[in-house]
């Protein structure tokens, strides 16, 4: 699967001396504590896609910004929730999800250190969710993953938002929703997209593709939302905030799925729109091949541009966000945008390339995206 956690976690341990040590693979722990606990109560349907495309509504977006607005705007006027844990070991759950996001998320991590201390911490436990989740399919032992793992996780999930944590990092993300009271529709869809890559490794067009791209990518800008924050001198609506967020995480998705075709194709799959490849007399054989043809750069070419387009629908939302937490997202948006040039300078050759973007010109990028988070909402 080429998600936007697409590397593998570690979990910790804490040693008698204080250490912090890694485990084995955190998707063998996560499968042995999901298949303890109680089955789930019912499962959804799929959602069907229209002739026309992926129709607002039937991604209830606009409810999920309604309810998280709605208590967001509550809950911070004046009154907090007492946390129902104690805050030596909430202190412990938040290091250990800080101490996963700044080994696997480098660059991201360099940028929630700008926030506020609350805002870090509750950024630390939802991407620690996202990497658990993800790695059930995507990890070192996903060869053994079925269904159940899926329908357990997600009840899991539905405890947690309960005030019933099962582990210590759960309890930093029930922690996080008590704070910001996140809708719970984001994270269910995020295990949605887990139940697609376990059932479809084709999509027929980009409306598929694009679904797709909203269940394991998107999902993750509507969570982060309410804990990065509105500013409040923002001149566009909430609405197009959450917009711009679900943008990037699909420009983010799109780019991932560019930057590992080859990678993808050696397991094979293919995340590429069916009748796209088509109109550049391209099939499945043609990824296989991994031969780099005229065709393909000029598939390529069309790609990339999509991907550009959606990551320029962000930018109208990152300078929004409340001026602390513009940072990071400037950057994931500018360091992803450079993963598309390096395609381009691979000569479209992602078939037996991977397009990465050095140590170096990350480094170059944080001024650059922290220039832009100083800007005022214009």
């Amino acid at each position: 699967m080429s998600s936007t956690l697409s590397l593998t976690p570690k979990a910790y341990t804490r040693e008698s001396n204080g250490k912090l040590l890694p485990q084995k693979s955190m998707l063998t722990t996560i499968r042995a504590e999901v298949i303890t606990a109680p089955k789930q109560r019912s499962l959804r349907n799929f959602p069907e896609l229209s002739i026309q495309g992926i129709p607002v509504g039937d991604l209830h977006v606009r409810e999920i910004v309604q309810r998280q607005s709605k208590t967001h705007n509550t809950a911070y006027k004046g009154t907090t929730r007492k946390s129902q844990f104690d805050s030596s070991f909430l202190e412990e759950a938040y290091e250990r999800c800080r101490n996963i996001c700044a080994e696997y998320a480098k660059t991201f991590y360099l940028g929630t250190l700008l926030m506020t201390e609350e805002r870090q911490k509750a950024i630390w436990a939802i991407y620690v969710w996202c990497r658990r989740t993800d790695e059930l399919v995507d990890g070192p032992n996903s060869g053994h993953m079925n269904s159940e793992v899926l329908d357990r996780w997600e009840e899991r999930l539905e405890d947690l938002f309960e005030g019933r944590p099962y582990d210590m990092l759960d309890a930093a993300l029930t922690h996080t929703v008590l704070n910001f009271s996140l809708d719970i529709k984001p994270f269910r869809d995020m295990i949605e997209g887990m139940r697609m890559d376990t059932r479809k490794c084709r999509y027929q067009n980009f409306q598929e593709l694009y679904l797709y791209c909203y269940y394991v990518a998107g999902t993750v800008g509507l969570m982060s939302v309410p804990v990065m924050g509105i500013a409040p001198d923002s001149l566009i609506s909430a609405e197009s905030t959450y917009d711009a967020a679900l943008y990037l995480g699909i420009g983010n998705q799109l780019t991932n799925i560019l930057r590992d075709v080859g990678e993808d194709a050696a397991r094979g799959r293919v995340y590429l729109p069916q009748d796209e490849l088509a109109q550049f007399g391209l099939c499945d054989d043609d990824v296989f091949s991994r031969k780099v043809t005229d065709q393909w750069r000029e598939f390529m070419k069309e790609q990339i541009s999509r991907a550009r387009y959606y990551f320029n629908l962000a930018e109208g939302g990152a300078s929004q966000l409340d001026k602390d937490s513009r940072w990071p997202v400037w950057s994931s948006l500018l360091i992803y945008r450079n993963i598309l040039d390096a395609i381009e300078e691979n000569d479209y050759d992602n078939l037996t390339k991977r397009a990465y973007v050095g140590r170096a010109k990350k480094l170059l990028m944080l001024p650059l995206a922290y220039t832009k988070s100083l800007h005022t909402p214009t």
